[in-house]
């Protein structure tokens, strides 16, 4: 088992993005809103120590692909994470970019935003060599959802070579049996599942 190390750790915030996050978005996860406390926490924590913070974002549109079959909502009318597109929520004022992070999680300037067409971040994108440009070796991944995106790009980073770490409690899910599942088959063979205190405890030690 490996040990989480300060100077070699990445956060890794995986799709907090409005039409995901949002009241009344179209791929809502209530459960994402949950985790906006421990995220900020952790945030703080690598922007503190000056480690990398990545965020990835799921980006739709405009023609079909494989991904309309399984998530119809990607499809006009709704055009769900379409980039450039806005849209009202029902626990914010005004109308957003559908595809940004949410406010309360905003990327800093200079923090990489990873854009990916799928469920797994380091499918066809660009973070493997970001990671590798900063000397990172282990990733804590973080954010929505579980089963799918989260568990995906954990198992990116395994065969990518990173050591993962999921953060229990910064990860959500609308399927309280497949969050369980996914958290515990990643825990048996594609790295560990650990909690933010306990993350942030075995760094700081």
């Amino acid at each position: 088992m490996f040990q989480l190390r300060a100077g070699s750790a990445a956060l890794i915030v995986v799709d907090m993005q409005n039409d995901f996050v949002r009241v009344g978005a179209p791929l809502e996860v209530p459960d994402a809103r949950e985790t906006i406390d421990v995220h900020l926490e952790l945030l703080e924590w690598f922007r503190r120590h000056k480690r990398p913070v990545v965020f990835t974002r799921f980006i739709a549109g405009p023609s079909p692909t494989l991904m309309w079959s399984w998530s119809p909502q990607i499809a006009p009318p709704v055009c769900c994470c379409w980039p450039g597109f806005r849209r009202a929520y029902g626990d914010i004022e005004g109308e957003r970019d559908c595809v940004a992070v949410i406010d309360e999680l905003a990327p800093l300037p200079g923090e990489p935003q990873v854009d990916k067409y799928g469920y797994n971040g380091f499918h066809r994108t660009r973070l493997t060599d970001l990671l590798h440009a900063h000397s990172v070796d282990t990733v804590l991944i973080t954010g929505t959802v579980t089963q799918i995106c989260v568990e995906d790009t954990a198992r990116g980073a395994f065969h990518e070579g990173f050591q993962a770490a999921v953060v229990s409690d910064a990860v959500s899910s609308y399927a309280p049996e497949l969050h369980r599942a996914s958290l515990q088959t990643l825990g048996m063979k594609y790295g560990r599942v650990v909690t933010a205190q306990e993350a942030l405890h075995e760094m700081e030690a």
